[in-house]
């Protein structure tokens, strides 16, 4: 039954396991794709969970000190808007340090709910200096009661989604029946995520195997130019290379990254990723980010693969994907700008222009004068 909630971090995570009917339909799927769906969390990403976890971590600790401590993070940013949100309800500080390639929305997100916001080169090794993280220690160093929660180091960002997220999915594929028109296992039979920390992808994939299904396949989705993908001969290929799709990917390894709970690796292009949000957007109306679109097209590439050939067509078994973030973040992006205002036109739109042209008064040119 719906209730009052104390405030917004009551309404972080509880997001909605979506059925993604159309796309499997397209692609010939027989099993069921879900879409895990977190752009409706209260900060409008999966990040907010583990926002909220080191928080409250942190002040059980005694490691935060209302109207002293000022929280400094090193972030892609939904992490980092996760923790202002946080921070702005419960009175602290905060200093984001923030990659540029990362978008203005997310920039402008944070100074709203009243974080500083501190970029950096986007180009710098994770141990640079003047990377997010160097300019995040720096500050810690010289700021009195600074203090870094780490997202890549807590353990509280795994253990987030061994508490929430993962309970979450099992438990709304738990208690969805199975009936001749949608078959279901009753099981999570396969999750796949992306990985940027990897917190996400090693707490969902510890809860599943330990409590529900121990023969659930984990697929994680890495970025080409990343080296999170394992075994590291999926990195060599395009290792170092640019990549635009935010908030997945690493050139280091973070701590809380378990590469024993992730059973297989899918590496992704940007080109795939932003096809993957257009067609999650027009089919299944979905607002969803950038991640979003790399966590489908590796599902998608995984289902055709022959280890995943047999899940793609056997009718009941479920398939889980992690959609990250949506839209809202990237709205001024070219690649959002691209598939939005320049897709090919739609056949309403050549008769929309065919009436108005029928209705527009004639033009007066000089013979008729």
């Amino acid at each position: 039954m719906p209730q009052i909630l104390d405030n917004a971090l009551d309404a972080v995570g509880h997001t909605p396991l979506i059925r993604l009917d159309k796309i499997a339909r397209l692609n010939g799927l027989r099993c069921n794709l879900l879409g895990k769906v977190e752009y409706m969390s209260a900060g409008g990403s999966v990040k907010d969970r583990i926002a909220k976890a080191m928080v409250e971590a942190a002040e059980r600790e005694g490691r935060l000190i209302p109207g002293k401590s000022v929280v400094i993070e090193p972030t892609s940013g939904n992490t980092g808007i996760g923790l202002a949100m946080a921070c702005a309800i419960k009175g602290y500080a905060v200093i984001i340090t923030l990659p540029n390639k990362m978008s203005l929305e997310k920039e402008a997100a944070l100074r709203a709910l009243g974080a500083e916001v501190v970029r950096t080169p986007s180009e710098a090794a994770w141990d640079s200096p003047e990377s997010h993280i160097g300019v995040a220690r720096k500050l810690q160093r010289e700021i009195s009661h600074g203090i870094i929660l780490d997202q890549y180091g807590n353990s509280n960002n795994p253990l987030a989604h061994e508490y929430t997220t993962g309970p979450e999915i099992i438990e709304a594929v738990v208690s969805t029946p199975s009936t001749l028109a949608r078959p279901s296992s009753g099981k999570v039979d396969v999750v796949v995520a992306g990985a940027g920390t990897g917190g996400t992808i090693s707490g969902i994939s510890r809860v599943i195997k330990k409590t529900h299904n121990k023969d659930c396949v984990v697929v994680g989705v890495d970025p080409h130019g990343s080296i999170l993908a394992c075994p590291d001969e999926l990195n060599k290929a395009k290792e170092g290379t640019p990549y635009v799709v935010e908030g997945i990917g690493y050139d280091f390894i973070p701590d809380v990254l378990s590469h024993d709970e992730v059973d297989s690796w899918i590496k992704t292009s940007d080109e795939e990723a932003f096809a993957a949000v257009q067609t999650i957007m027009r089919e299944e109306g979905l607002l969803v980010g950038g991640s979003s679109g790399s966590a489908l097209s590796g599902a998608l590439r995984w289902l055709c693969s022959d280890a995943g050939r047999k899940v793609a067509d056997t009718e009941g078994l479920n398939v889980v994907v992690l959609f990250p973030d949506g839209i809202r973040n990237y709205m001024s992006k070219p690649w959002f700008l691209k598939i939005a205002l320049e897709s090919k036109p739609t056949p309403l739109a050549g008769l929309i222009s065919k009436v108005l042209k029928k209705d527009s008064p004639p033009v007066a040119t000089k013979a008729s004068l």
